[in-house]
């Protein structure tokens, strides 16, 4: 075997591809290899003699006789600190202990492994946000989905009610135009008494009627003839109505940006929502307080969308502010289901916010709710940003309804409601028309194509069993092409919306219509120019 002389020893030390430092029991370096002399950037005979501590820290008693891995902090000679894995053993010799080290640079692993931790972390932040995104957007799909179901018997419900209060509403009048008569040409004052009650019974019927579309708006069932308009000059115009219907102690404040784009809308449904919100936050402040309602400017970004569910593009924002009560969060997250109201028995709908959820979703808009108990409550109304060419509202095109004028034409009356269909028959006969019914879509259909007089007009409902109104309407054109067609219904937007209705604009009647309303309608129909 060969024997290594200690010059061979030394050769191989300095020869090895790891570094090598060896101490006395001092702390005192008395050998380096050439490895370490490269890792630290010292000569060997500036280390040798010298304290290994501004190298690495193993000069002191809490090593053992032997450790291997061991990490720790060097140092170089520039002053510059690196990791390192240090590996010791001790040997007794005539002269005292000496203590070997080899060392290992380490700062790639380090930067490696502490990389793999950062993207582990940001692996986990990923995991988490996604985890909330979509717990958030299931929340958002369960409260869709109920608002959905919620809005189909809402809508439902308002549409058999709004059969039934277009009979109460027209019989009664037709009483009330009797008694009236009867009261003028009397001096018995007996009819006075039946005429108040009649009276009442209308009344009743005018309130039921409110809260059917209050359904209907919820539901989104209602048809809308959006047009452009400017939020600004809604508020400024209900501004006198705002201020006596909150009270002399709510104190109302607008604050209306200047320049804002038009939005489309439906001028009605607009200044429903804004009384909405304000009795709302009226009913939030009982001993008073003060109402603010700003508009503004705003736009929405891909992450703001990502983040609030709402949809990206411009839209023009109404804010209503109350400090007072707020809300919790349970009464938050149902404050827009229809028929639920914190308010006591007897004084609240719970159509309030239902309504305003409703329109403001049919228009393509979002509704949001910031609340907080003992703080106040801010409900942000976003409404899409008209087209920068739409036309302005022309408020000279709406109809006069105070004059209703008779006519003589012939009047097609198509509905399945025996009822409705009779009181229709009776307001259009009782004003000059000549009318013509038909109790289903295949006897108006056969009348249509039999009657041997012109028919001028065909007035159908729009929801009917087997042959809805529409399709009625299209198939009396192919017999008719000069016959002008008039809607009624209270339940039409599905239907409407499935297609395109005569290839044209359409005019609707909405249950539960009126005398006045429903020959204004006909009025308009009739007289306008194809």
């Amino acid at each position: 075997m060969t024997q290594l002389t200690d010059g061979t020893v030394v050769r191989l030390l300095h020869a090895a591809p790891i570094a090598m430092i060896v101490i006395d029991n001092a702390g005192l370096i008395v050998l380096v290899n050439a490895e370490a002399e490269r890792l630290f950037g010292y000569r060997s005979e500036e280390l040798i003699g010298t304290p290994v501590q501004p190298l690495i820290c193993i000069g002191d008693t809490r090593f053992l006789s032997s450790a291997a891995g061991l990490e720790m902090v060097g140092r170089r000679q520039d002053g510059s600190e690196f990791s390192v894995a240090v590996s010791v053993s001790t040997l007794s010799t005539e002269t005292g202990l000496l203590i070997s080290a080899t060392i290992l640079d380490i700062s790639q692993r380090i930067e490696v492994e502490a990389e793999s931790e950062r993207e582990k972390r940001e692996s986990e932040r990923v995991r988490l946000e996604a985890e909330t995104d979509r717990e958030r957007l299931e929340v958002q799909l369960h409260q869709s989905q109920r608002m959905e179901s919620l809005g189909q018997l809402a809508g439902g419900v308002a549409h058999d009610f709004n059969n039934l209060l277009a009979v109460i509403m027209n019989y009664t009048s037709f009483v009330a135009d009797e008694l009236s008569a009867v009261a003028m040409t009397s001096t018995d004052s007996k009819w006075d008494e039946p005429l108040k009650d009649v009276r009442q019974i209308q009344l009743a019927a005018e309130r039921a009627s409110l809260l059917t579309h209050q359904l209907l708006s919820f539901a989104r069932r209602e048809v809308v003839q959006p047009r452009a308009l400017s939020l600004n000059s809604a508020i400024v115009r209900m501004e006198q109505i705002l201020r006596r219907t909150i009270g002399e102690l709510v104190k109302l404040v607008t604050t209306l940006t200047d320049n804002l784009p038009m939005i489309m809308a439906d001028p009605g449904q607009i200044e429903q929502i804004i009384l909405n919100l304000a009795i709302n936050a009226r009913d939030a402040m009982p001993n008073g307080g003060k109402l603010s309602i700003d508009t503004s400017m705003r736009e929405v970004t891909l992450e703001e969308s990502s983040e609030s569910g709402i949809s990206m593009g411009s839209f023009v924002c109404c804010r209503v502010n109350d400090i007072r009560v707020g809300m919790s969060a349970e009464v938050r997250d149902r404050a827009c289901e229809p028929f639920f109201t914190t308010k006591p028995r007897g004084e609240g709908s719970g159509l309030g916010l239902a309504t305003v959820y409703g329109i403001v979703f049919q228009s393509g808009g979002h509704t949001r709710i910031d609340s907080d108990e003992g703080i106040g409550t801010t409900i942000t109304v976003f409404l899409p940003a008209a087209e920068q060419n739409v036309a302005v509202e022309n408020l000279g095109e709406i109809i006069d309804g105070l004059n209703p004028r008779i006519g003589t034409e012939t009047v097609l009356v198509v509905d399945d409601e025996d009822a409705l269909r009779e009181v229709t028959r009776r307001i259009l006969t009782r004003n000059g028309y000549t009318v013509i019914t038909a109790s289903s879509s295949a006897e108006a259909i056969e009348i249509a194509a039999s009657y041997p007089r012109d028919i001028d007009l065909l007035l159908t409902d729009v929801i009917m069993p087997i042959m809805q109104g529409p399709t009625v309407a299209n198939k009396v054109r192919q017999l008719r092409p000069d016959i002008k067609v008039l809607f009624i219904s209270g339940y039409a937007q599905p239907v409407l919306e499935a297609g395109a209705v005569l290839e044209t604009e359409f005019e609707l009647v909405e249950k539960p219509f009126n005398q006045v309303t429903l020959l204004e309608h006909v009025r308009k129909v009739l007289d306008h120019a194809e």
